[in-house]
């Protein structure tokens, strides 16, 4: 890892969200031309970090710093500029069904200030041929499979050749074929150099595309490493949630409250 600044810094991180406690004291951070993947089971906070990066949530204290700026206390106004530095792959695409594929990549460079509109079709062309998506600019998003609509998400989040890519869950609810499609492209992506996070339960795609493994557990970081150790110098947390051991970790209250709710509902 490199011994220079991280490009991305989580610092004393602590947030709530509604009843639930999401971070107490979360550090953690993100370095040049590395992918890190990010883990953990569901509701502890993955996709809802990604989105502090951006700003589009803030966190209840603690610092979080892109490219050398503080984020946290940016106006919305003043987050321009990072957010052309910074693309987003969302886990349910957010593509907008009333535009065309072709309007839904254009959007970040229109956003950016582009205007001439010969320069934003061959962009817009070169990053749908990256995603293997060639010839599907007049398309709707109600038109695509699954797979298509998340490489039209990444093609999005990298049109505007940005310095950090959050990728959030980019190969939830794939069929292993459309999988392997997008596990190619994050490759391909990290071979040019491309820092990114990775948000993900899907172990092919840590195995292809991650340098570094972070567990989110605890609602603090409990383990950071190369992804060679994932499973041998891992704390034994980490191992049962990579073998499906996990549910001890649970809370037992939390679950049998759950349980109360449902067996009254469906009462």
């Amino acid at each position: 890892m490199s011994d220079d600044p991280p490009l991305l810094a989580f610092e004393g991180l602590h947030h709530r969200w509604g009843d639930q406690v999401l971070y107490e004291g979360l550090d953690l951070e993100l370095h040049r031309g590395e992918t890190l993947a990010l883990i953990g089971r569901s509701g502890t906070g993955k996709s809802v970090l990604l989105k502090m990066a951006l700003r589009l949530l803030v966190p209840d204290q603690g610092s979080i710093v892109a490219f050398g700026q503080e984020v946290t206390e940016r106006t919305e106004r003043s987050m321009f500029d990072l957010r052309q530095r910074i693309g987003m792959m969302f886990q349910n695409y957010a593509l907008l069904d009333s535009l065309t594929v072709f309007d839904n990549v254009a959007w970040p460079l229109r956003i950016a200030g582009w205007i001439d509109r010969e320069r934003i079709r061959e962009r817009v062309a070169e990053t749908l041929g990256m995603v293997n998506l060639p010839g599907t600019e007049d398309k709707k998003p109600a038109e695509l499979s699954g797979g298509m609509k998340k490489r039209v998400s990444l093609a999005r989040a990298i049109v505007t050749r940005p310095e950090i890519l959050l990728y959030d869950g980019p190969t939830t609810g794939l069929d292993p074929a459309n999988a392997k499609r997008v596990d190619a492209i994050m490759v391909r992506l990290k071979e040019d150099g491309v820092t990114a996070m990775l948000v993900t339960h899907d172990l092919r795609s840590i195995e292809l595309c991650a340098d570094r493994v972070a567990m989110l557990h605890d609602r603090r970081i409990c383990w950071a490493g190369p992804t060679e150790s994932l499973a041998s110098e891992s704390p034994q947390v980490v191992r049962d949630f990579l073998t499906g051991n996990f549910k001890r970790y649970y809370d037992p209250d939390r679950v049998a409250a759950a349980a109360g709710r449902f067996t009254a509902e469906k009462g």
